[in-house]
């Protein structure tokens, strides 16, 4: 078990069963919300760490850990952390296109992750940790692959192979309640599994500067 399982393993004995991750939300799908606000999916290890970089960016709404890309419906926790069921930990970004650019959410999330690795994100293992950027739409994928292409002719990431996958968007499953906005909860027992997980000192290897976590 990872160090990130561990930790979620305490958390859940303290606390009360988490509520079921429920209907999944399709792709491109805005319910109850304006139409005006769009939702955008990453996958960049532990979601615990993604959700803090998407949240401080002004025009983005809400984020919220969940599960993608699998076969299955309402994967729990423990049947995505195994490996087997074929999801992704995911975060689900929820924004709005008149004060923020899909461009600049793709910056964040490269500069959150290291793309350099296969089925993995730094000390989480497994393909359930693995990189990836699903995209809703034809310019989704567009800017996505060019923002791909332009890590491939980074000086940075010379004679390295880029792992991250580029996948088509499909339904998200919102994780356990336990969860959620862990890094505010819980900010002790996060900032120990952050730095016993290697996380930023390998981001400050890779970019050269502090993550925006």
């Amino acid at each position: 078990m990872s160090i990130r399982g561990v930790f979620a393993s305490v958390v859940l004995s303290l606390l009360v069963a988490p509520t079921a991750a429920g209907a999944a939300v399709e792709p491109g799908s805005q319910p109850d919300e304006p139409t005006a606000l769009r939702r955008s999916v990453f996958a960049g290890g532990c979601f615990w760490c993604m959700e803090p970089p998407f949240e401080k960016l002004d025009g983005v709404i809400d984020v919220v850990s969940g599960y993608a890309g699998g076969p299955g419906a309402n994967p729990t926790y423990e049947e995505v952390s195994s490996g087997r069921s074929g999801h992704i930990e995911v975060v689900e970004v929820t924004w709005d296109p008149a004060r923020i650019g899909y461009r600049q959410l793709l910056d964040v999330y490269w500069r959150n992750i290291d793309p350099t690795v296969a089925n993995r994100q730094f000390c989480d293992v497994g393909p359930q940790y693995r990189s990836a950027i699903f995209v809703a739409s034809a310019e989704e994928r567009e800017l996505a692959e060019a923002s791909k292409d332009a890590l491939r002719a980074d000086p940075r990431f010379a004679g390295m192979t880029i792992h991250t996958e580029i996948l088509d968007a499909a339904p998200f499953w919102r994780a356990e309640d336990y969860h959620q906005d862990y890094a505010r909860r819980n900010p002790v027992r996060y900032r120990w599994y952050r730095f016993n997980c290697g996380r930023d000192a390998r981001l400050r290897e890779l970019w050269g500067s502090d993550p925006k976590d």
